[in-house]
């Protein structure tokens, strides 16, 4: 019993280990995005001179979301459809 409780023990630090390194990187990129913003507000026309891009963002956004939900339709479809199950040679 000892040793599954020491066992236990090291997965449980392993996935507080995980989860903390996963934290700093979010706080750090958090840190880092808000700088970006900021300093990004004081370049050439600040963000009013972005005002012509957006479109474009906006059309990429919807082309992406288009493109994976109809890839994960087509995933589901298939595995719904007996599509992905296995070969079976002795079947007939």
């Amino acid at each position: 019993m000892p040793g599954r409780l020491a066992i236990g023990l090291a997965i449980m630090r392993k996935h507080a280990v995980v989860l903390s390194l996963a934290f700093v990187g979010l706080a750090a990129f958090a840190v880092f995005a808000g700088w970006a913003f900021f300093e990004g507000s004081k370049l050439g026309g600040g963000w009013r001179s972005l005002g012509p891009i957006w479109p474009y963002v906006a059309g990429g956004l919807l082309v992406v979301a288009a493109l994976a939900g109809f890839l994960m339709w087509l995933a589901f479809y298939s595995a719904n459809h007996g599509y992905d199950e296995p070969y079976d040679v002795d079947k007939r």
